[in-house]
């Protein structure tokens, strides 16, 4: 169940050469023209007197819940966006994983660019909901069938430690799990998702175990509950997260439902659904609250996050200060008006003056984790006796925070920071020369009735503070102040998960810490912050620093800049297949960009595995400012068998590069760019491909199919679903339809019956899996399949093969499928597995993962007419991605014509 990209590459990876983000294709990283990729869309969120109206509701509450699953996707959305909409309670989730070894219904990101796109997909969700984000470790290794499976590739004290960090940094009252911890999850990573959130609970507070060293300072939750959806009657607690809230416009359940449709790459969009929706949990555990369950009537019952009991736990000089505070934040509620909230300002900043003094006469609070490089001691700082408990530093901490969004709001400051381009060179030196920083335009509007003092404004983030411009000018009501700074970076801001790689593949080396996703990735973009006096109270305000540009349909479109390497050299796959031992050639295509913002001259060359010669040493080129080209090279040789590496790299101003950077664009999240090595493995295998075979092939998702057969030297073109109707099919003699290609395409499903009739006329037609919800296409397969509501897979990729008819033309032509063929194989053999199949197909094989019964549905044919049919669950996608020989076989094999071929005429 490893995932099957190519980041295996510790053989290599010391010499810097090979760091492959993906054995997904990034070829659309070639395109020529350097023209910005727009922002995804942000996720909607509040904005005007809807968002102060919010805000100010919020100032006060002190209830804390941390939710806890496996995925991206497993959150229950209803749940999360009822309690920080509509409670205001702080509210977070925890995914173990990024989801990185799911499958992707968007595009053909797999492994860890996959779960870049879901951490980003997870970030819209939780600006719709309101929630925060956190993750462990852990990474996504496949489909997992039981608990002992997944703690094989994860060490659960490793992953638990994890949890307990995040217990002990967000400190929440409640926690509640999604799963339930046992088999009934249905998949191992639940199971110990379920598992994992209980002993945290249960040892959040153990020191001796976790000390605070490493872990930070002690917490102990309160309750735990579980989520009961899937058995409602268990359920002792029920929450109606249909609740209509007139400041949203709508109830907590729709703004649940928009967040729930950001998981795009799962397919998971849902409807917004008006009326009553319960929600429902099941109280598990719990050192307060009344001992009849059945009696509760909210997650806080018996947990007292009153003011009444946190006032006891401050200096008695500072409890007035807090009585202020708590009556002042009343009276502003009670005096705001939506059509002009600049009358709240004063006492708005008044009511923030107050409670900036309780925090601050409560000691500095909790420090954060400090945490180091792999194999460096954590440290924590200090704590003084001046402290308040972390109760309630937590409180003061997010009552403060709240006070200061809504006195921004309230006065109507906005700030916007504007690049000449999207890309920022970083630094090799620690002298910065200005021709290799980037120009940026700061305005600070004033769109409130309040005149606003402007201290100065900064950029900040990995590029460091690099200029500043001080200003003792008052910013008037609709008025607008513009600053000229210069950014310049020292780091890329690659992800920071990914900063130390993966530990034995199954989990990341990065340390956690107590700062949420949100905090991390800010900490690593470029920003701008703008001190302000507003009302008498000092206030900092930040903006992500973007290139932004009008485009004539999508209008208003802004990117972020991205500190990147100053040359970047990306080839067109970080994986190809290659045939051994024939000659081959190939045009290779080297795309090289600049980031910086003069001419750049840059050579070109590749390093090529033993037998292959290009036909140049090298190419120069002079690339203009933030320029972009690509550079091909033909190779030509043979090639001996076996795993061979290829490496593109660029030489500016004596230095050389060989970084790679691959931006991933989605319209529903923030780009996020991946960084690497510029570096590709060939994997050279002995095949044998169809004589006279020319293939179509239909596009799924997460598909590579394509490309493996071009990389093959088969014949092949794509056939767009739109066009079936009209494509002459006649001079095919196979068609492959991709995995999940009629979930994928309506158009497809209703063009179905020509590519049967194909068949029937004397074509080879080849159908890689679907989902479950081929059960609710009918007519899909010639013949009735069975798919159980769970559909079975077998998910260890060394599972034994066993060959039910080894003689049959798909096992032996071209290529005699033998042992070695299923050697090599990552993350799982096969995928939604029918159940139950009609007598008419042929199995060709049968496997079945330990202690479980076989199953017959991974390779089926069927003659249909003068041709056949055959329908594939082999989970082959990731094997062509991952290069792995048996897969490149079985695909020749696939697509050889019929053994008794008939030209089709259609």
């Amino acid at each position: 169940m490893r995932h099957g990209t190519v980041v295996t590459t510790r053989d290599v990876a010391h010499r810097g050469l090979l760091k492959v983000v993906s054995a997904a294709a990034v070829a659309a990283a070639l395109v020529v023209s350097a023209l910005p990729v727009r922002l995804a869309a942000q996720a909607t969120t509040e904005r005007g007197a809807a968002a102060l109206g919010s805000v100010l509701a919020g100032i006060g509450t002190t209830g804390r819940v941390l939710t806890v699953a496996a995925h991206p996707d497993d959150e229950d959305t209803p749940v999360i966006a009822w309690l920080a909409r509509g409670r205001h309670v702080e509210t977070a989730y925890l995914s173990l994983t990024r989801g990185d070894g799911g499958q992707n219904l968007i595009g053909n990101e797999l492994g860890e660019a996959l779960g870049a796109i879901r951490t980003q997909e997870l970030l819209s969700a939780r600006r719709i909901d309101g929630g925060r984000q956190y993750f462990t470790r852990a990474y996504d290794f496949g489909f997992s069938k039981n608990a002992e499976e997944t703690y094989e590739h994860w060490p659960k004290d490793s992953i638990l430690g994890d949890v307990v960090r995040v217990v002990r940094a967000f400190r929440p009252h409640v926690i509640v799990a999604f799963f339930s911890g046992t088999p009934r999850d249905g998949h191992g990573h639940h199971q110990v998702s379920g598992l994992l959130a209980r002993e945290a609970y249960e040892l959040a507070g153990d020191t001796v175990r976790f000390p605070v060293q490493e872990f930070g300072l002690p917490w102990t939750p309160s309750k735990f509950y579980r989520s009961a959806r899937q058995v409602p009657d268990s359920a002792t607690l029920r929450i109606n997260t249909g609740e209509y809230d007139p400041l949203l416009g709508r109830s907590y359940y729709e703004v649940s439902a928009e967040s729930r449709s950001q998981h795009k790459s799962q397919g998971f969009g849902v409807l917004q659904r008006k009326g009553v929706m319960y929600a429902y949990l099941s109280r598990e555990a719990s050192r307060v609250g009344p001992d009849d369950v059945r009696s509760e009537r909210s997650l806080f019952d018996g947990v007292d996050t009153t003011w009444a009991m946190l006032r006891t736990q401050l200096p008695a000089a500072v409890q007035p200060v807090l009585d202020s505070a708590l009556a002042g934040t009343a009276a502003v509620r009670a005096a705001y008006r939506a059509q002009d909230p600049s009358t709240i300002v004063e006492p708005l900043a008044d009511v923030l003056r107050q409670w900036r003094a309780v925090r601050n006469a409560s000691g500095r609070g909790v420090p954060l984790l400090i945490t180091s490089q792999p194999g460096r001691p954590s440290r924590l700082g200090p704590r003084t006796a001046q402290e308040a408990p972390p109760a309630v530093w937590d409180a003061l901490s997010t009552t403060v925070a709240r006070a200061e969004e809504a006195l921004a709001l309230a006065a109507g400051v906005a700030l916007e920071a504007t690049a000449t381009q999207s890309t920022l060179p970083v630094r090799e030196a620690v002298k910065v020369e200005v021709n290799d920083s980037l120009p940026v335009t700061v305005r600070l509007f004033n769109r409130g009735r309040v005149p606003v003092q402007v201290n100065f404004t900064s950029v900040v983030g990995l590029g460091m503070p690099s200029a500043f411009v001080r200003s003792g000018g008052v910013l008037a009501p609709d008025s607008t102040f513009t600053a000229s700074l210069w950014a310049a970076a020292f780091a890329s801001d690659s992800p920071w998960w990914r900063v130390y790689g993966r530990k034995g593949m199954d989990w990341f080396q990065a340390p956690i810490d107590a700062r949420d996703e949100v905090q991390q990735q800010n900490e690593r973009a470029t920003r701008v912050q703008a001190s302000l006096l507003i009302a008498g109270q000092n206030l900092t305000i930040t903006a992500p620093v973007v290139y932004r540009w009008a485009d004539p349909v999508k209008g208003d479109q802004q990117q972020p800049v991205s500190a990147v390497p100053g040359i970047t050299v990306n080839l067109a796959n970080s994986m190809e297949y290659m045939r051994a031992g024939v000659p081959v050639e190939r045009m290779v295509p080297v795309r090289i960009q600049s980031a910086y913002p003069h001419e750049a001259k840059v050579l070109v060359r590749l390093e090529l595995p033993e037998g292959l010669k290009a036909d140049s040493v090298e190419r120069e080129r002079v690339l203009p400012a933030n320029g972009v080209e690509i550079v091909w090279f033909r190779v030509r040789g043979t090639v001996k068998e076996g795993q061979q590496q290829l490496v593109a790299m660029a030489i500016h101003d004596g230095a050389m590069s060989t970084n790679s950077s691959y931006l991933i664009q989605y319209d529903h999240i923030a780009p996020m760019r991946l960084y690497g090595g510029s570096g590709m493995y060939l994997s050279a295998v002995n095949v044998r491909i169809p004589a006279r075979a020319r293939v179509g092939y239909i596009k799924g998702v997460g598909d590579t199919g394509y490309e493996a057969l071009q990389q093959l030297d088969i014949p092949v073109e794509v056939i767009e679903p739109a066009l079936l109707a009209s494509t002459n099919l006649s001079r095919f003699t196979a068609i492959v339809v991709g995995p999940r290609a009629y979930e994928a395409s309506e158009v497809l499903v209703k063009q179905n019956p020509r590519l049967l009739d194909f068949a029937r006329a004397g074509g080879t037609l080849v159908v890689q899996y679907g989902a479950q919800n081929m059960n609710a296409l009918p007519g899909i397969t010639p013949y009735p399949l069975q798919w159980a509501p769970r559909a079975a897979r077998v998910t260890m990729e060394q599972a034994p093969v066993t060959l039910l008819q080894p003689t049959h033309p798909l096992l032996t032509t071209p290529n005699r499928i033998g042992p070695a063929d299923w050697t090599g194989w990552v993350q799982e053999r096969a995928t939604y597995m029918p159940s139950v199949i009609d007598r008419r197909y042929t199995p060709l094989l049968r496997m079945n993962d330990p202690d479980e019964p076989a199953n017959d549905g991974g390779l089926l044919v069927t003659s249909l007419g003068k041709g056949r049919y055959v329908y594939v669950t082999l989970a082959l996608f990731r094997q062509w991605a991952a290069g792995v020989p048996g897969g490149a076989r079985i695909l020749a094999n696939l697509v050889n014509s019929a053994p008794t071929p008939v030209a089709p005429k259609m």
